[in-house]
């Protein structure tokens, strides 16, 4: 079983790679993470104005290269002039250790084919491109090791054919988190796990009351974004399974304590 739709697994996922360590969304940032023996990846795809699925988090491109605008409007070719590491710090903007090594924003294919094995967890920043995405993960028979989740539920459509699994939406989130209040809780669902931080605005999320809901529903809960080995092992202790982290260099520990009987 992927250990990330695994209710009894305790995965320690790094979250958009080492990207504590390295630029976020990038082969060095994966590579860390997979070098620190972490479970699964997280991370997040886009589409280029020729069709190409990437993997990068904002809609444009300011905040981690040294280009500017909206990602969608340039075609991969485009995007390879992008230095993805140049704006990377790890010490408030004293140095920038990956500035002009070449990183590059990769393509979902480029992660699949680096890293054949690891469990995946994608979630889909926009509706429009999920074809492509399931296009792209089927070429490389990677259905069953991939996680595919949105905040828009309708990016997941094309997914919902039994051949995928598929993440909680945030409208799923959202009516399990009002039937835990409620008591008003589903029978059953058509997701196989969820991926939720701890509060929304200062709401609190991941309470023990909806970890238990969704564990009843055989669905895992993920908890995003904890860096802190404190914080992880107060998740763990509500009930949660999978710890997405920046930092999994500093979780390991933690990690390896959590899973000696």
């Amino acid at each position: 079983m992927n250990i990330l739709v695994d209710p009894g697994a305790h995965p320690l996922v790094a979250h958009r790679g080492a990207s504590a360590e390295a630029p976020e969304n990038t082969l060095p940032a994966f590579q860390r993470a997979a070098d620190l023996g972490v479970d699964a990846f997280e991370f997040d795809v886009r589409l280029t104005a020729d069709g190409e699925v990437v993997v990068h988090h904002d809609p444009v491109l300011d905040r981690t290269t040294d280009l500017t605008g909206p990602l969608s409007a340039l075609t991969l070719a485009q995007l390879r002039a992008a230095d993805a590491g140049y704006r990377f710090t790890s010490d408030g903007g004293t140095t920038h250790p990956f500035h002009g090594r070449r990183v590059l924003i990769p393509t979902l294919d480029e992660v699949l084919v680096a890293f054949p094995a690891m469990p995946l967890l994608i979630e889909l920043k926009e509706v429009a491109g999920q074809e492509r995405v399931r296009e792209v993960i089927l070429r490389h028979g990677a259905a069953g090791r991939c996680l595919v989740a949105s905040e828009h539920h309708e990016a997941l459509d094309c997914f919902r054919d039994g051949r995928f699994l598929v993440g909680a939406s945030r409208k799923d989130i959202l009516r399990l988190l009002i039937g835990s209040v409620t008591w008003s809780r589903p029978r059953r669902v058509a997701y196989r796990a969820l991926s939720v931080p701890d509060r929304h605005h200062l709401i609190p999320v991941a309470t023990r009351r909806f970890i238990a809901d969704a564990h009843r529903l055989g669905c895992p809960v993920h908890i995003w974004t904890v860096d802190d080995p404190t914080d992880a092992a107060r998740f763990r202790a509500r009930g949660a399974n999978g710890i997405l982290t920046n930092n999994p260099g500093r979780l390991v520990g933690f990690q390896a304590q959590a899973a000696t009987p």
